[in-house]
């Protein structure tokens, strides 16, 4: 079969770009095998406009429910599979799933997120949900009145930092390397903070705990001493890898694996793809700028399919 628009995806771009597909009456298809996106992962969603508190379970079990209203004869459902290959024909896209259907689609929205880079460290895996997370925006005011650490001295992990000192009590940024990967000017300003202390050369040796995390040790990488960091929270910033080979062959990408997007209209450098979401590359990726995007999207799809 044959849709005007294939949205693959089931975060907050996804779910947005089905729910304004189908009230625009373009014919069209979402295809996930989940609900919700990396927000799964939180437990107390604090900043989704209109709801103080949301676990991530529970949003990605509204966001399926908001598409689902519109499931009728103008947008189909395909759930839980995935798109295992998509192939430029020409004049439309031949998408085949992992559930042994192809589909075919003139246009494209990809809403196809990213996942975070893990910390191996051991305990990380163990004291994850449990004093260690991957969100700083999602979960640092669980932290109120707490010592935590941030792990990863790029952008997004002074960002966080600076984030979390609204909240906790102390913050300290571990960096692996001999300096810190983020802006000079972002640095400076959070070193004249007294509730905040950068270390590089911090080579993380183990997470502990009971049932909640309860500290970490880390080795100066040139002097070899130990350290041991009582503390209740781990907030992870080591980047995150765009889930993008599966359009790497038509879309443009960046060095690091985002689409290259036009921000006034998520457009790609592909005249029938649209994007938006952590899959692409703007500064900031939060679930309500995904979804901004994502109606930013439509908004050009449906202007250049029915103006």
């Amino acid at each position: 079969m044959r849709y005007e628009l294939a949205i693959i995806g089931g975060g907050p771009a996804g779910t947005t770009a089905a729910v304004y597909a189908a009230r625009k009456k373009l014919r069209s298809v979402i295809i996930t095998d989940d609900w919700g996106g990396q927000s799964n992962v939180s437990e107390d969603i604090q900043n989704w406009i209109g709801f103080p508190h949301i676990s991530g379970k529970e949003l990605g079990e509204k966001f399926k429910a908001h598409v689902e209203e519109y499931a009728d004869d103008i947008l189909d459902i395909k759930y839980p599979t995935r798109v295992a290959k998509i192939t430029d024909e020409g004049d439309f896209f031949s998408l085949n799933l992992e559930n042994g259907e192809t589909i075919e689609a003139e246009n494209l929205f990809l809403g196809l997120g990213s996942k975070r880079r893990k910390l191996n460290t051991p305990g990380a895996d163990e004291f994850e949900h449990k004093g260690l997370t991957y969100c700083a925006t999602c979960d640092g005011p669980m932290f109120s009145g707490k010592d935590v650490v941030v792990v990863g001295g790029g952008n997004a992990g002074f960002e966080s930092a600076a984030q979390l000192l609204a909240y906790v009590n102390s913050v300290t940024l571990l960096e692996y390397g001999d300096k810190f990967k983020a802006d000079p000017g972002t640095v400076e300003k959070l070193m004249a903070n007294d509730n905040f202390k950068a270390v590089t050369n911090a080579e993380l040796l183990e997470i502990y705990g009971n049932t909640f995390v309860e500290g970490l040790k880390y080795k100066d990488r040139q002097s070899g001493e130990e350290h041991d960091l009582k503390v209740q929270g781990i907030f992870v910033e080591i980047g995150a890898v765009p889930n993008t080979d599966l359009v790497k062959d038509f879309v443009k990408l960046t060095d690091y694996g985002q689409i290259e997007i036009d921000p006034w209209v998520q457009s790609t450098s592909h005249e029938r793809v649209w994007a938006a979401g952590d899959c692409t590359n703007i500064v900031y990726h939060q679930n309500n700028i995904a979804s901004g995007d994502a109606v930013k999207a439509l908004e050009d799809i449906y202007k250049k399919l029915r103006a």
